[in-house]
């Protein structure tokens, strides 16, 4: 390994350590403490709330967005499709890949990374999203592009190593300290929203079960 590894492999290590330090925090809050009397079934609804509750016809506004909420999808596969490739990159060099895979994947991560850039966009130039982000957002949005990009830059350009390799250890030092730490957060979240409606007998609605 070269020395852009071995940064990147540090870093690595501080993510893994300052995540597990948020999930034993998420830990020792414990489940909800509910007073009122228990009507629904709780593991239908943590079902529920991980699959059918997350379809935009079933969220507040998402269904007004479509292609907000597809380029969104499509941003969130470019991430983890990337992060899957930034281990292979231990164990096989992009170079080794066969053309047509290193094509094919490029080309994937780079519309996916691409629809992670017109949704920074988007937060950029429409006013009530601008008004509602901070800066935060906007970091958040832009590394996690960049890193789709020279994923898909380096799969074609072996030359660009040292920036993949150091961009990603920005990315992994950032993510525990700004709101990329919902990659853990967001499965507390829904468990807590199944309990909520779950405890109520509001989810799964009756007319789906």
């Amino acid at each position: 390994m070269i020395w852009y590894q071995y940064l990147s492999l540090g870093a690595l290590a501080v993510f893994l350590i300052a995540m597990l330090w948020h999930f034993i925090r998420l830990i020792k809050e414990g489940k909800p403490k509910d007073l009122s009397t228990k009507s629904g079934n709780l593991p239908k609804a943590e079902v529920y709330a991980y699959t059918i509750a997350m379809m935009p016809n079933h969220k507040e506004s998402a269904y007004l967005h479509l292609p907000s909420f597809t380029a969104g999808i499509f941003f969130h596969i470019g991430i983890f499709l990337s992060i899957l490739l930034f281990f292979v990159f231990f164990f096989i060099s992009p170079t080794l890949f066969p053309q047509w895979l290193q094509m094919v994947l490029a080309l994937c991560i780079g519309i996916c990374g691409l629809c992670g850039f017109g949704l920074f966009i988007k937060r950029m130039i429409v006013k009530k999203m601008r008004e509602l982000s901070h800066l935060d957002d906007f970091l958040s949005n832009f590394f996690t592009t960049l890193f789709q990009f020279f994923t898909a830059i380096y799969l074609i350009a072996g030359s660009f190593a040292p920036i993949y390799y150091i961009l990603v250890t920005i990315l992994l030092l950032y993510i525990p300290m700004g709101k990329l730490k919902h990659m853990l957060y967001f499965f507390a979240a829904r468990f807590h929203l199944g309990y909520f409606y779950g405890w109520r007998n509001s989810w799964p609605p009756q007319k789906n079960y």
